[in-house]
């Protein structure tokens, strides 16, 4: 019998990716989307069934998710900028939205339930690589809305006796990602750039790194957090490639006129330490950020 498997944010860039693998593997895959990201050409699958509602209405999620062995939880507004400038719809969503799907997962007697936090819950740290034992430091509302639901699915575990682990992401890309808007990931945009003829602009002198790791590595963490024996007591786990980059040399992968733009509020440096992946989760990265950008400007025909 197949199992079933819950992705919040299904119609989202990572969720996405995850609902597709989960169908792949035989999972009955449900997806809870509000679309208030969008609804971007080409992410649902067809073979998945898709609910357009709040996460923040847990009455609502707890039919939906019942019976359900997982839940995945990706939804979020994502961003920094956007974090900075609206903080408190920023905070509704990603503390209270977390806060309302981890209620009707324990409610439904979920046995997993796998949250989608992020590295910017480090902030500005003097020592790299960045390892989970470290005192967290965000400087921004997205950093900090993060690592509140951390703590929210630890507290969960313990009082209401869901299994629950997080997952720290660091700067994910792959195909799929959406090039357009403010609040672009650098990726997407760079390559959206490069397509249309224009510069690529970098915000700052182009020294900050950033650890980018592929969205099939990082779906792949995700099923084996959900399966791993050695979580769910609420651990919070690295997933990075363990190799950061400039911004510089991200744009100079993609290629093109590179301009210049006024520094944002963020962390100078970031680079993960995923050992602790590895022997929670048996996890390590396969895909390197040359593999990574050659494959998508293949696909954009930019090779």
């Amino acid at each position: 019998m197949a199992r079933k498997s819950v992705v919040t944010g299904g119609a989202g860039f990572i969720g996405s990716h995850l609902v597709r693998a989960l169908l792949e593997r035989g999972d009955e895959v449900h997806s809870v989307d509000s679309l208030v990201g969008g609804d971007v050409s080409g992410r649902r699958d067809a073979r998945a069934t898709y609910h357009e509602i709040d996460i923040r209405t847990p009455e609502e999620l707890v039919s939906i998710f019942s019976g359900a062995d997982a839940v995945y939880h990706t939804a979020a507004i994502p961003r920094v900028p956007y974090s900075l400038e609206f903080p408190v719809e920023s905070t509704d969503h990603n503390v209270t939205g977390t806060v309302s799907v981890l209620t009707a997962a324990a409610r439904a007697k979920v046995r997993r339930f796998v949250y989608s936090s992020s590295g910017s819950v480090y902030g500005d740290q003097t020592t790299m690589p960045l390892v989970e034992t470290m005192a967290v430091n965000p400087v921004n509302p997205y950093g900090l809305q993060k690592y509140v639901g951390e703590l929210f699915a630890k507290l969960w575990a313990e009082t209401y006796g869901i299994e629950t682990v997080s997952l720290r992401y660091f700067n994910v890309y792959g195909s799929g990602i959406d090039p357009k808007g403010p609040y672009a990931l650098a990726v997407g945009a760079f390559l959206l750039a490069r397509k249309e003829g224009r510069p690529i602009t970098i915000f700052g002198d182009g020294t900050i790194t950033r650890d980018y790791t592929h969205v099939r590595d990082v779906v792949r963490a995700n099923l084996l957090a959900a399966d791993s024996q050695k979580v769910g007591k609420g651990e919070a786990i690295n997933i990075g490639a363990g190799r950061n980059k400039t911004i510089q040399s991200l744009a100079e992968m993609v290629g093109g006129t590179i301009q210049y733009g006024p520094p944002r509020v963020e962390a100078h440096d970031s680079l993960s330490d995923n050992r602790l992946a590895k022997e929670l989760l048996n996890w390590e990265p396969e895909i390197t950020l040359e593999e990574g950008i050659a494959e998508l400007k293949k696909e954009w025909e930019l090779a």
